[in-house]
Parts: C-alpha cells; structure tokens; sequence
C-alpha cells in the first residue's frame, strides 16, 4: 500500500509542477511584452525636442522640428497628474488639448503670447521643474520629463 500511496504523491507534484511552470511561462511571458512596449514606447515619447539655453535657462521648442512630437507639462512631476501645458507637431491633438491644459496647447514656444517664456528651474526626479512666465509677470510652475530636452 504504501507504493501506491508514493505514487500517488508522486503524480500530484507533478501535476503542480506542470501547471506551476505553465503559470509561470505566461507570466515571464507577460512580463517580457510589458518590458519591450515600454522600451519601445520610451523611444517614441522620449524624444529631445525642447531645449534651455544654459546662460538665460529660458525652454524653447523650435518650430522647424522634422520629426513628431508631444511633450506634456504636468502640474507635479507625475505623468498622472493634471497636464498644464502641450507642445505637439499634431494639428489634432493642439485643438484637443488647448482646452483642457490651463498653459494652453502650441506647435512651439514661437507660438505663445508675445512676452510669455517659460524657465528652467531645476529637477525634480525624472522631471525638470519649470516656470511659466506671462507678459505680465505672473508665473506658474509645472513639470515636464527630462527627456524631452537638452540644455545648451
């Protein structure tokens, strides 16, 4: 009785040991998709299209850019948190997001009103704080992600 009884326990843990690697397969394979859409969507996004002089750390975003773009300004250093401001090479998502940003939606920073500039104020984690500067002297900060500039 007691070899029927081994191998009983015998078929059992394999048993759980075939349904515990499948688990673990679809997991690892889960994981492995998630990873590569991250590295793939990290590149898209993450594109150096801003730029803050290092003398006057004043941002500016050109308008002469060849390649597609959308650099969203945060109110924290949160990419969940409210956006404030959008800089995008998109028609469609100018329109759409003009409204909803409190700073306004543009093309580039030639695109502001006249007077407003925005400054580079330091870092905040993966986040680069920054102020917006109207004409008339009012200033609001938000965030934007580290690599969607350069400084020079």
């Amino acid at each position: 009785m007691g070899g029927g009884r081994k191998e009983i326990v015998g078929i059992f843990l394999a048993y759980q040991e075939m349904h515990l690697f499948t688990f673990q397969y679809i997991k690892m394979t889960k994981i492995l998709t998630f990873f590569l859409l991250l590295a793939i969507s990290s590149t898209a996004i993450g594109q150096t299209i801003g730029r803050v002089n290092k003398k006057t750390k004043e941002f500016t975003v050109a308008a002469d850019q060849k390649a597609e773009y959308t650099i969203f300004g945060y109110q924290y250093p949160n990419a969940t948190t409210k956006k404030m401001i959008c800089f995008s090479s998109s028609e469609n998502m100018v329109r759409e997001e003009s409204p909803k940003c409190l700073l306004g939606a543009y093309f580039d920073t030639d695109r502001m009103k006249v007077g407003d500039k925005i400054l580079y104020v330091g870092v905040a984690g993966t986040f680069a704080r920054m102020k917006y500067v109207s004409g008339t002297g009012k200033s609001m900060l938000f965030y934007i992600p580290k690599s969607s500039f350069v400084i020079k």
